[in-house]
């Protein structure tokens, strides 16, 4: 059961750490074609990437992925960064909402995660000191966060105005 959560939690930030590397990435393109800011998403967006990547190598580390599920993970990438990338130059309100659904499926699979580590299902395979029920409560929060940002992000977009018309969320991590 410990590797199957952590086999999930490595395929979910695999996937999470990508649209903000692509819409952060996207957005600073746009910032130097116009000569405009960008309200703080830029930021925002790629700090969220940096924070999933984060999620990403703690999970590798608790999971210790086989180099078949190491290929697993490169290859989740590139499919999904050329899926995402073309869905949000399609639209961004709909890639941003299609995020934050993903998030609210990764807070709800952290929920579990956390209930088995709490019943001890689940082993804590970190040392005496750490807890892994510590590290799943606070990257399920990241998530909750993560969730409310690109929802945030989308609903600006179907309010027919631009992401910089609204001071971006920054500085949570």
């Amino acid at each position: 059961m410990q590797r199957r959560y952590g086999c999930r939690a490595m395929m979910l930030e695999t996937v999470a750490a990508v649209p903000g590397m692509v819409g952060g990435m996207l957005l600073h393109l746009r910032s130097l074609r116009r000569f405009e800011q960008s309200g703080g998403w830029i930021r925002a967006l790629l700090e969220e990437a940096e924070n999933e990547r984060m999620h990403l190598m703690t999970f590798m580390e608790v999971a210790q992925p086989r180099w078949y599920e190491r290929a697993l993970v490169l290859a989740v990438q590139v499919v999904f960064f050329n899926a995402y990338f073309l869905g949000y130059i399609v639209s961004p309100k709909f890639a941003y909402r299609v995020v934050g659904y993903l998030e609210e499926e990764a807070i709800h699979s952290y929920t579990e995660y956390f209930r088995d580590l709490e019943s001890g299902k689940i082993a804590n395979r970190l040392p005496a000191n750490a807890a892994l029920k510590d590290i799943v409560t606070v990257v399920r929060a990241d998530e909750a966060h993560h969730r409310d940002v690109n929802h945030f992000a989308s609903d600006i977009h179907y309010q027919g105005m631009q992401l910089k018309e609204s001071p971006a969320p920054i500085g949570y991590n």
